[in-house]
């Protein structure tokens, strides 16, 4: 299956072999969860795997719009179903809120909520 994968993305024996000598720690970018239209559990899972599989010390929750409280929601799901005792907010910066503006299909102007919410290891 791993070959597969690979071959599947275009990777030669060399480049795999590049790949294995990377440290087991996750990067910044593999921490992060976007929220958007996939069933509720699926975000969880993936939030819930970050910790415990992926051995994350930090992950960030990012959603944008209407997808802000369905955020919400897998942090509170994670946090206090799956990884209960386990996980907290990042102290002081755990959540981050802001709007962004950006022109949109028709060029026009629009602005956007935004919310980060991180979750790190107790």
């Amino acid at each position: 299956m791993f070959i597969l994968t690979l071959l599947f993305l275009g990777l030669n024996e060399g480049e795999l072999k590049m790949s294995e000598d990377k440290p087991e720690n996750p990067s910044k970018s593999d921490q992060v969860v976007f929220i958007g239209n996939k069933p509720f559990m699926n975000y969880v899972t993936g939030v819930v795997m970050q910790f415990t599989t992926q051995g994350a010390n930090e992950v960030v929750v990012k959603a944008r719009g209407r997808f802000i409280s369905r955020a919400v929601d897998v942090v509170e799901v994670a946090r206090n179903r799956f990884l209960e005792g386990q996980v907290d907010l990042k102290a002081p910066e755990g959540i981050k809120v802001g709007s962004e503006e950006f022109e949109n299909k028709e060029g026009k102007q629009i602005r956007v909520s935004f919310v980060e919410i991180t979750l790190v290891k107790k």
